[in-house]
C-alpha cells in the first residue's frame, strides 16, 4: 500500500492529466436588542431533519421588494458592446435559482436596519461573482446539465463560459470599487480569492478515497460556504456594526453556507434528477469523496468500502444504484444530515447577536428550510 506522499503525487499527477485534457476544450449592513427570546421559542430543541416541509418562498418573501432593484440592477450591468456577453451571462442568471447569496444579504441588512444605498448593488456583485463561478464550474466539471436545462458551456462552447465568467469577475470588481470602501473591497476580494483556492484544491482532491472529513469541509467552507459568509459580512459593514456583530453576521453565513452545501452532497444521492434540475451521480463521475462517501467508507462492511473505494479512485458511476444503497444502508446520508443540521444550529445561535425583527425570524427559519430542500 503506497504511503500518504506517494498518494498524493499520484492524485496531483491524475489531476495535472485533467487539467492537460481540458485544456483541449474547444478552441478556445447598531446596537438594539438581541434575539435571545426568538432563539428560545424558535429552536430551544435542535433543529430536526424531519421537521415538516416548508416553502423556502416564506423566508424569502420579505427580500422579494429589494430584489426586484438587485435584478433591474443585474440587468443594467451585464451591458456589454460584445453581443454574445449578454447573451451567456443572461442565459445563466435568468435560469432560476433560489439566489440565496444575494437575499442573505438583503435580509441581514434587513435584520441589522440598514437601508444603505449600496446594498442593491453589493447583492448584484455577490451574484455575479457566484455565476462566474458556476460558468467556470460547468467547464471544470465537463457538466451538461444545471436547474433543469443544459449548461451554458453545452450551448455556447467551453470558450465562451470561461470568457464570460471572466467577464462577470471584472464586472463584479469594477462595481465593488465604485462603493469606495477599502473594507468592502477587502471582503469581496478575499472571498473570490479563497473560492478560488477551493475550486484548486478540490481538483487536487478529485479520485482520492483517502480524503476524510476535515479535508472536505475545507474544501466546502473555501469553495461554497465562503460566499455566504461575505454576503453576511456585506450586511454588517453596510450597517457600521461592531465588529462582534460582524463577527456574529459571518459566522451565519458561514455556517449556513456549510449546511448548504452538505445538503447539496446528500441529494446527489438521494434526490431527484427532475426537482434537482441536474443529473444524479455527477459527484462520483468525476471522482469527487463527499461526506456521504466518506461516512459511507467509515460505516460499512469491508466489501462495500473497497467498492466505494474503487468507485471514487476510477470516477465512474456505472453501479451508481449499488453505491446508493450503500450509502443509504449505512446510515451515511442520516450522517452527513445531521452534520448539516448542526452547521444549522450553529448559523441560528450566532442570530442572538442581532436585533429581534422579522428578518432575523426569516434567517432563523431559513437555516430549518435549507435542510429540507430537494432541489
Amino acid at each position: 500500500m503506497p504511503g500518504a506522499g506517494a498518494r498524493q503525487t499520484a492524485h496531483y499527477r491524475r489531476a495535472g492529466l485533467l487539467l492537460r485534457e481540458r485544456q483541449t476544450y474547444n478552441p478556445p449592513l447598531c446596537a438594539v436588542p438581541c434575539v435571545r427570546a426568538v432563539f428560545r421559542d424558535n429552536f430551544a430543541a435542535p433543529v430536526s431533519s424531519t421537521a415538516p416541509q416548508a416553502s423556502l418562498a416564506s423566508a424569502l418573501a420579505l427580500a422579494a421588494a429589494d430584489m426586484r432593484e438587485v435584478d433591474a440592477t443585474i440587468a443594467r450591468r451585464l451591458a456589454s458592446g460584445v453581443p454574445l456577453v449578454g447573451q451567456v451571462a443572461s442565459y445563466i442568471i435568468r435560469s432560476g435559482g433560489k439566489r440565496l447569496r444575494p437575499v442573505l444579504l438583503l435580509l441581514m441588512c434587513g435584520a441589522l436596519g440598514c437601508q444603505h444605498p449600496q446594498r442593491h448593488s453589493l447583492a448584484a456583485v455577490v451574484e455575479f461573482i457566484h455565476t462566474a463561478t458556476l460558468l467556470h464550474d460547468d467547464v471544470v466539471d465537463e457538466s451538461t446539465l444545471r436547474r433543469g436545462r443544459s449548461t451554458a458551456n453545452v450551448v455556447f462552447g467551453n470558450p465562451a463560459s470561461v470568457l464570460v465568467g471572466d467577464f462577470l469577475y471584472s464586472r463584479a470588481f469594477q462595481m465593488m470599487v465604485e462603493t469606495g470602501d477599502i473594507r468592502v473591497m477587502q471582503v469581496l476580494a478575499d472571498a473570490t480569492n479563497v473560492i478560488a483556492e477551493g475550486e484548486v484544491q478540490q481538483l487536487m482532491n478529485m479520485h482520492d478515497a483517502e480524503l476524510d472529513e476535515a479535508g472536505y469541509l475545507s474544501v466546502i467552507r473555501s469553495k461554497t460556504a465562503k460566499l455566504f459568509e461575505a454576503s453576511s459580512r456585506l450586511a454588517a459593514i453596510l450597517a457600521r456594526s461592531t465588529p462582534e456583530v460582524e463577527e456574529a453576521c459571518a459566522e451565519y453565513g458561514r455556517s449556513i453556507g456549510t449546511a448548504f452545501q452538505i445538503i447539496d452532497d446528500v441529494l446527489d444521492y438521494d434526490g431527484d434528477s427532475a426537482e434537482m434540475g441536474k443529473n444524479l451521480g455527477d459527484d462520483l463521475r468525476e471522482g469527487k469523496a463527499t461526506l456521504p462517501l466518506i461516512l459511507a467508507m467509515q460505516r460499512a462492511s469491508a466489501q462495500d468500502v473497497a467498492f466505494v473505494h474503487r468507485a471514487i479512485e476510477d470516477g465512474t458511476a456505472d453501479d451508481l444504484p449499488r453505491i446508493v444503497r450503500i450509502v443509504r444502508e449505512s446510515g451515511a446520508l442520516d450522517g452527513a444530515r445531521q452534520a448539516a443540521a448542526a452547521q444549522a444550529a450553529k448559523a441560528q445561535a450566532a442570530l442572538t447577536a442581532l436585533p429581534a425583527n422579522e428578518y432575523s425570524r426569516s434567517l432563523l427559519e431559513l437555516a430549518v428550510q435549507l435542510l429540507q430542500r430537494r432541489s
